[in-house]
């Protein structure tokens, strides 16, 4: 609890108290039987006896609703006349004229309840997500003159080299240039399995420094750090309000002024019909306590609350309610392949020699060519050989572009390419296999000697996050990709989607997620899942963006709606889970509030509905929709 909520809480114990004693002191004060609480009124109604009580009950009256009421006249002066403050003050006031002192102090004591239980829950959401706020660094440390000195992050300069020591914050993106260590990056992925860096590889902000002491160089300033937009995405989330969340502010602007007259026409006309106010003006005020709409104004923005704290425990940050309330409704999820559904690196996945010759010695003859090459397949042979590269062994290297590599190793002629290098020079495969991916086809002094097979394999739970996303109702999974239809029907087939297509531009990539837009059903929602790098027009395009191992990706947290922090496309079903189940407690919330409310709104016409029914219409409900949405807090 915090301290304010602490202060309320006492507040609450301390009116409690006085109004036990208000109901309790008159009889040790008088002998004999004494009327109780409503029953207070003597035979001529308010009389002697109950104008000496009511000074007894003004006193907790005002210790729990003084703020109340303060905030009421505030509102009527700047023209917001009809809120709860000003139904609670209406209809408690009301309680204590008419002598229902006991029923209008209880009244507002269960209100102010009502509103602590409202004031933890949302704090409790806003702890979830402001665990994220701790990400933010304190300070870094730049060494200056042979010192360290510690100064704002905002302050270090691109390319000037930090120091991070263990157990430090990394406070600005860059690149390590000594040290090795492990990364605590749970607060921004969910991950808590440690990320080993060295020399060479990329730091983001945000991450702790477990073990060594790291030097690294600054590649961003702090404002387009990793931590910098991520901080910025989660301040402003709440500012994107969902359809559910709009339709509750626009009822409640309408629905308050409404019962408001309607309590008023209720304790007047009958009044003037039969003359017996005693018996309408309570039935009116019991209206109006009923009729307060805090259960749908407070629950339903708590219940997206949770969900996007939520969310975020789990190292996924969407950027507003609307895009949660969006995903719920995902029924087509298109995806690219490379580096979502693929681990975007080439590996050799079959070496087939042709007879006399070796596989470890093809492999080799087509690494020492390839060495020279940067293209991803050549490092790819290089690092499946896994011996150390001797460019002395090899030389008159020629890349012939768009057909590969001819180069002499250890005195042999090597070419090693695609089909159309193997023509070029006359050269005939005899040899054929069916594995999926790319084919390097080696040639020695002019003799076919074998092929390679590179492939980008799935990622390690692709498979598992396609088939929970069905289980989650997801109605089709579609895979884009620029790749050749070969290694994209592979790719496909093994992860079992609903369809494909293959060797797309950019710009084709568009065209067919706007197909797909036009013949998806008009209650569901297209979500677009990439790498957010190259795919930005597609992200932004779609229903719902979501970004995959958006760390250190520019791109990707701006063009799309929801960011992976980490590689894991297993959090996609997590997202459309939270998501789903954020909706069903937004709609349980509505159904029951206004259920329990318009019954008692019904008894209260005829008088059946007393003070305490009405009470528990009004705060009974916040409370139970609160601690409903809530819920979401503790998503798994």
């Amino acid at each position: 609890m915090t301290r304010k909520q602490k202060k309320t809480l006492r507040r609450i114990l301390f009116a409690f108290a006085l109004l036990v004693i208000a109901a309790l002191l008159p009889t040790i004060w008088l002998p004999g039987p004494i009327p109780l609480l409503s029953e207070a009124r003597d035979q001529n109604g308010c009389g002697a006896y109950a104008l000496a009580r009511w000074p007894l009950f003004l006193i907790p009256y005002l210790v729990i609703g003084w703020d109340v009421l303060w905030k009421a006249v505030r509102n009527i002066k700047n023209g917001q006349v009809f809120d709860e403050n000003f139904l609670m003050s209406v209809a408690t006031i009301g309680a204590l004229v008419i002598g229902e002192y006991a029923e209008g102090v209880a009244v507002m004591l269960f209100y102010q309840v009502g509103e602590l239980f409202q004031s933890v829950a949302v704090h409790r959401s806003r702890q979830s997500i402001s665990d994220l706020m701790d990400i933010r660094p304190d300070y870094a440390n730049v060494e200056r003159d042979g010192q360290l000195v510690q100064v704002d992050p905002e302050e270090v300069q691109v390319d000037d080299i930090i120091v991070i020591k263990a157990g430090e914050r990394v406070p600005l993106d860059g690149t390590v240039l000594e040290g090795a260590s492990a990364l605590d990056t749970a607060a921004l992925t969910g991950e808590s399995l440690p990320r080993d860096v060295e020399a060479g590889d990329e730091v983001i902000s945000g991450c702790v420094n477990l073990t060594g002491l790291l030097h690294v160089k600054v590649s961003k300033p702090f404002g387009q750090s990793t931590v910098a937009r991520i901080l910025d995405l989660v301040e402003n989330s709440s500012e994107k309000k969902a359809q559910a969340e709009h339709f509750i502010t626009k009822f409640a602007r309408y629905y308050t002024p409404v019962v408001v007259f309607a309590a008023l026409a209720l304790a007047v006309i009958p009044s003037l019909v039969t003359g017996q106010w005693g018996i309408w003006v309570p039935r009116a005020l019991n209206f109006l306590v009923v009729s307060c709409p805090c259960a749908l104004v407070i629950s339903i923005p708590l219940s997206f609350f949770g969900g996007l704290g939520g969310a975020s425990k789990q190292g996924i940050l969407v950027k507003g309610s609307n895009y949660l309330e969006a995903l719920a409704k995902a029924g087509i999820v298109v995806f690219d392949k490379t580096g979502t559904l693929t681990q975007g690196a080439f590996s050799v996945t079959a070496v087939h020699p042709e007879e006399g010759m070796e596989e470890g010695r093809l492999l080799e003859l087509t690494a020492l060519a390839e060495q020279f090459s940067t293209h991803p397949i050549s490092k790819s042979i290089v690092a499946a050989w896994g011996g150390q590269p001797d460019q002395s062994r090899a030389v008159d290297v020629e890349e012939i572009a768009g057909h590969g590599v001819r180069a002499t190793v250890d005195g042999h002629t090597v070419l090693a390419g695609n089909p159309k290098l193997m023509d070029r020079e006359n050269i005939q495969i005899t040899t054929s296999h069916d594995h999926s991916g790319t084919t390097i086809h080696v040639a020695v002094d002019g003799k076919y000697a074998g092929h390679l097979v590179i492939a980008d394999r799935p990622k390690e739970g692709s498979a598992q996050a396609l088939r929970e996303l069905k289980e989650a109702g997801v109605r089709q999974t579609v895979m884009l990709t620029g790749d050749a239809r070969g290694a994209a029907q592979a790719v496909a087939e093994e992860l079992k989607l609903d369809g494909f297509y293959a060797q797309l531009l950019p710009g084709d990539k568009v065209e067919k997620v706007e197909a797909l837009l036009q013949g998806k059903n008009p209650k569901e929602n297209l979500v677009f899942v990439g790498d957010g790098i190259n795919d930005a027009p597609v992200l932004s395009r779609a229903d719902i963006g979501v970004a995959m191992g958006a760390l250190g990706s520019d791109a990707a947290i701006e063009a799309a709606d929801i960011v992976l922090m980490d590689d894991d496309l297993r959090k996609l079903p997590v997202a459309v889970r939270i998501a789903r189940k954020t909706l069903a407690i937004v709609r349980q919330n509505v159904v029951f509030a206004l259920g329990v409310k318009f019954l008692v709104l019904a008894l209260s016409v005829p008088g059946y509905a007393n003070m305490w029914m009405a009470v528990f219409a009004d705060v009974g409900v916040s409370v139970i929709a609160i601690l409903n949405a809530s819920r979401m807090l503790r998503a798994k």
